[in-house]
């Protein structure tokens, strides 16, 4: 009776086991590849150990997949939604399964990665997803806990619904998939009722939205398969946890060795891509652009330098004149702040105006969001590196890590300039009632003329050389080699003591 009653047993934790590895019925969304597909993409063959696969009444896995796996040998703890179960929606056992592989990863410092495909909240269980110690909140909560301990990398392939939609916000980047991915509170139906507003999914959340509008998403790609590999690259720049550093590599040459004449220009109006001067520092094909469709006049990522990982913050000479605007300093204090969670080193490649200017952005909250710029940059204790490109004018030169927020060195190119303003608009402010009083069209030109040159001479390379703003000047085919040693030399660096808790963010 007994050995009845046990293989009796076994039949049924088998077939309950069958039915939750089938999942849901996916064919429904030919374009989507179904959960478990995605989780084989990501992880290296054989490595997946999943936790709670007999949850839910009749729903397999209850709509979540959890568990841990291998990233090339690395171990990484893994949420995945299954959309076609209830739309990968939230009950009480999907919100359990979630928090237990988190407090794993907080408790293993492993990294996170999230396959992001729900409907949100089951409306048909909300006193188990939704109020309680063990809901969402406590999702959430853990996430923040987690943030700046382990990455957290997120693939949305689907919807992130209502405040589903803060799961991906929490993580440290969002990749997207065009057509599929969305993120908001409300959907437009919702949305319509509560506000009047007509819209459409894709106008209200979608991928490029979030991705070139609001700054949510990170990047778009076009089928799933390409934000898990992605996501894979990622991993590869970042380390386990904030107590390690990034692996080195074996370094490679740049992809465009040679820097022509006049890549950078010397008229400091005129624009250039200063991905460009990337290419030339970086080892081939290492170049990881974050939020690359975001904010552009700033661009930022991850890339290695004779194999090792730094965090580049650029101006963008070629949109905006590259000036920082709300959205740049936004985007460079929570990339600076990446970097510095993960112990990356920081190059700052300033070619900067300055801070915009304007009834608009004084209207936004400029001050305050550059205040949030200087504050991430003087608060990273990663070493620190400032190269001038050409103009450093105003608080931009500042923001990008000016010497008095101390850079291990300030190192210039021979078409850099730095000042509180270009020598034009300089002689203008200074002497402009003079100006305007010298009739003679020639006598004008002349005077202005040499008071320029008067402004240029007082911030000339050799005198900021010689009052120690820059520590060396050097030709751009040498600014490699230059970064590389001191690079080198900063090999050994620690974080100091705690200080405080954190500061008080002007956010």
């Amino acid at each position: 009776m007994m050995r009845q009653e046990a293989e009796k047993q076994i039949a049924e934790t088998e077939a309950a086991a069958r039915a939750a590895l089938a999942g849901g019925d996916a064919s429904r969304w030919p374009d989507k590849l179904p959960v478990r597909q995605r989780i084989a993409l990501l992880l290296d063959p054989g490595s997946w150990v999943e936790d709670g696969l007999l949850a839910g009444d009749g729903l397999p896995a209850d709509g979540v997949l959890t568990g841990v796996g291998t990233i090339q040998g690395r171990p990484v703890a893994v949420i995945a939604h299954d959309f076609a179960v209830k739309a990968g929606s939230w009950g009480q056992l999907t919100c359990e399964k979630q928090i237990r592989i988190l407090e794993r990863a907080d408790r293993d410092l492993m990294p996170v990665v999230y396959l992001v495909d729900s409907a949100g909240g089951r409306l048909t269980d909300q006193l188990g997803f939704f109020p309680g110690r063990r809901g969402a909140a406590a999702i959430f909560n853990l996430q923040v806990r987690l943030s700046g301990r382990v990455p957290q990398i997120c693939c949305l392939h689907g919807p992130s619904a209502a405040g589903g939609a803060y799961m991906p916000a929490f993580t440290d980047w969002v990749g997207m998939v065009a057509g599929n991915a969305s993120m908001y509170l409300a959907s437009p139906r919702v949305a319509e009722k509560v506000t009047g507003e007509s819209t459409t999914l894709e106008e209200m959340g979608g991928a490029l939205m979030h991705a070139t509008v609001s700054g949510c998403g990170d990047e778009v790609f076009d089928a799933d398969w390409q934000v898990i590999a992605a996501a894979r690259l990622l991993l590869s720049y970042l380390p386990d946890s904030w107590q390690s550093a990034p692996a080195s590599t074996s370094g490679t040459e740049p992809e465009l060795p040679d820097w022509p004449e006049g890549l950078i220009p010397l008229d400091p109006n005129t624009a250039y891509d200063v991905r460009e001067v990337i290419l030339r520092l970086a080892d081939a094909g290492s170049f990881f652009e974050i939020k690359a469709g975001w904010a552009t006049e700033l661009v930022t990522g991850l890339a290695r330098l004779d194999g090792r990982v730094v965090g580049l913050v650029a101006n963008q000479p070629s949109v905006r004149s590259g000036a920082i605007f709300v959205d740049s300093a936004d985007k460079a204090a929570r990339f600076i702040s990446l970097c510095d969670a993960f112990n990356i080193p920081l190059v700052f490649l300033q070619d900067v105006p300055g801070f915009m200017v304007g009834v608009a952005v004084e209207r936004q909250g400029i001050i305050r969001h550059g205040a949030k710029m200087i504050t991430a940059m003087a608060c990273a204790e990663v070493p620190k590196f400032t190269v001038v490109l050409r103009k450093a004018y105003a608080a931009g030169f500042y923001a990008m890590c000016a010497p008095g927020f101390e850079p291990r060195a300030t190192i210039a190119l021979p078409t850099a300039t730095i000042g509180t303003m270009s020598p034009e608009a300089s002689t203008n402010a200074v002497y402009a009632n003079k100006i305007a009083a010298i009739a003679d069209p020639v006598e004008r030109r002349e005077f202005v003329e040499a008071r320029v040159a008067e402004q240029a001479a007082d911030f000339s390379l050799a005198r900021m050389g010689g009052e120690l703003v820059v520590d060396a000047v050097v030709p751009p085919e040498r600014l490699r080699a230059e970064l590389l040693g001191r690079l080198r030399a900063a090999d050994g660096w620690q974080r100091s003591g705690h200080r405080r808790h954190h500061v008080v963010s002007p956010v």
